[in-house]
């Protein structure tokens, strides 16, 4: 059975990036109505646009409820919100959109990096995910998560998600419904602890793009063996 998803849109904010536009696709292709935000509404509609093409190409022609719209608006019509940018744009964005998720899920995907040959993490203050919940308030449930699949993956609409969704949270209810986007484009999810865990994400994904750069490999994920 497909899981029922959220009860309104998904907002993808950073949703023109590579990790935003593959999460978009895949929430779309699977039923899944999502908008796309961006700081340009011209880039946005393009998105969007490119997603319901894609979308109508695999489903034979079936329509995708895709919209492109400035990152506030996305995030005021959506019932999950995803943040997807870089770091360097994190706290301009978190600033942007806080008045449009009170009370509501903010999936944190942010991961920071440094510009060196290993792509090592820089985390002064814990997590992206831990600042998010901080610039955002206690009535923001921040869940840290889709970090470690790798975009070149979530593009690819024809091919499965053969790696795990790891999802960090210190609301069980939350990451229930973060656990549920990922099984709705057929990706094992797992719950891995609280959101303080998501440095650990941060870090590993980190690891995973040094080393896929390193291996000149761009689709490297993990795999939890042994459930």
């Amino acid at each position: 059975m497909t899981p029922a998803g959220p009860a309104g849109p998904i907002g993808v904010i950073g949703g023109t990036g590579h990790q935003g536009l593959g999460l978009a696709l895949r929430w779309a292709a699977a039923g899944l109505p999502v908008v796309i935000g961006s700081r340009s509404l011209a880039r946005a509609a393009s998105a969007a646009a490119g997603v319901r093409d894609a979308v109508a190409h695999l489903r034979a022609g079936a329509g995708a409820a895709v919209e492109g719209r400035e990152n506030l608006d996305a995030a005021r019509a959506a019932d999950i919100v995803v943040v997807t940018v870089p770091a360097s744009a994190h706290a301009e964005t978190l600033a942007a959109i806080a008045p449009a998720v009170s009370g509501k899920i903010v999936v944190d995907v942010t991961v920071p990096l440094e510009k060196n040959p290993a792509y090592a993490a820089q985390l002064p203050e814990g997590s992206a995910a831990e600042a998010a919940q901080r610039a955002l308030g206690p009535e923001v449930r921040v869940i840290g998560a889709f970090h470690t699949v790798p975009a070149s993956l979530l593009q690819d609409l024809s091919r499965p998600i053969d790696c795990d969704v790891l999802v960090c949270g210190d609301d069980d209810a939350a990451k229930a419904r973060v656990v549920e986007l990922a099984q709705a484009f057929g990706a094992r999810a797992l719950d891995v602890g609280a959101l303080r865990q998501t440095h650990t994400l941060e870090r590993l994904t980190a690891l995973l793009i040094g080393t896929g750069r390193k291996l000149r490999r761009h689709d490297l994920g993990v795999r939890v063996t042994g459930l």
